[in-house]
């Protein structure tokens, strides 16, 4: 209990595309990219989230660019740790505390008790004291405000970077869920794919989440398409050429990924009990996660399924505000978290 008073205990939402701390009584505190550049050589770490991600495409031979995490696991463990090591120093170093934190990490519903290890390992490695693993369909719905103690049904679509994880929470636990590894950084993958495939022009992963970000949609909005001029390598010849897209052809570009996550909707809606169905014909669907901000995402959900739709405030925070919540209320934690 001591410790508890007096140490700055962190929520970490360790997502394949970016992690969020967030410090107990004083909120987020780090947003950045899951990204670590080293030293081909030695291993040596060079730079960690936005200066690692600056890194991508322009890197010499000798320089690696890693993302650690695929589909919302531990792909690379020893740079899971360091990555881990250098945010929790950066938030305990500007807190100026030197007592070692309790961290509560965010962990894919769907992963094997390997993979659970691996990331309590990596937290503990990484200078924590006390790791707890919460399911992150849970944390999102308690970040969302969700009342998910109760005995109702509440249906939570989170889509992250590299996952979307569809469940159906009642009681404090999750009933029924479903993931696809298909979300944000699939997106991106159709419309470089799309781009590379007619008009024979090879562009980088930034630039094609860039058009996702401000041509993206999932069903065709009102006025006239919007277009933004594109530049990058022809294949042919190798030399640099710009050509013009507009929305519509991002759009079909997203077309199949989008259509993947709405038959996982699907798939949960389908198999879940008649009980809890009848309570999310009045409570509807809550999307969080950043693929939610995708346009018209809520609307062809409303289409689809016939529910009513809400994107969460903040959705790309939603996980890591219920972690955080979690820290001040040890009640609640001890019911949806599995301890180390």
């Amino acid at each position: 209990m001591f410790l508890h008073k007096f140490s700055r205990d962190l929520a970490i939402d360790l997502g394949t595309s970016n992690t969020l701390v967030f410090v107990r009584g004083e909120g987020i505190a780090l947003n950045e990219p899951s990204i670590v550049s080293i030293h081909v050589g030695d291993h040596s770490v060079l730079a960690v989230g936005n200066e690692a991600k600056a890194m991508i495409g322009r890197t010499p031979p000798e320089i690696r660019v890693i993302q650690p995490l695929k589909n919302g696991v531990i792909a690379d463990f020893e740079m899971t740790e360091r990555m881990l090591s250098y945010f929790i120093t950066r938030t305990q170093r500007w807190l100026r505390t030197v007592l070692k934190p309790q961290v509560v990490i965010g962990v894919p519903a769907g992963i094997t008790q390997v993979e659970r290890r691996a990331v309590r390992d990596s937290a503990l490695q990484a200078g924590a004291r006390e790791v707890y693993l919460v399911e992150e369909p849970v944390a999102a719905a308690i970040g969302a405000g969700l009342p998910v103690l109760e005995p109702g049904g509440n249906l939570i679509v989170d889509i992250g970077g590299g996952t979307t994880e569809v469940a159906v929470i009642s009681l404090g636990g999750v009933i029924f869920c479903t993931s696809v590894r298909v979300a944000g950084d699939e997106m991106n993958e159709a419309i470089l794919q799309h781009i590379k495939k007619h008009y024979n022009l090879l562009i980088g992963e930034r630039q094609a989440e860039h058009l996702k970000l401000t041509l993206g949609s999932a069903c065709p909005g009102e006025g006239p398409a919007r277009s933004v001029e594109v530049k990058g390598r022809d294949l042919a010849d190798g030399i640099p050429k710009t050509i013009t897209l507009n929305e519509d052809e991002i759009r079909e570009a997203l077309r199949e990924p989008v259509t993947t996550i709405v038959e996982t909707v699907r798939t949960c809606l389908e198999r879940t009990p008649p009980e809890l169905a009848a309570d999310l014909v009045d409570s509807g669907i809550v999307v969080t996660g950043g693929g939610s901000l995708l346009r018209g995402f809520d609307r062809l959900l409303v289409q689809e399924m016939q529910l009513p739709v809400k994107i969460a405030p903040d959705p790309m925070s939603c996980v890591v505000l219920g972690l955080g919540r979690m820290l001040d209320e040890m009640d609640l934690l001890r019911r949806v978290a599995e301890p180390a």
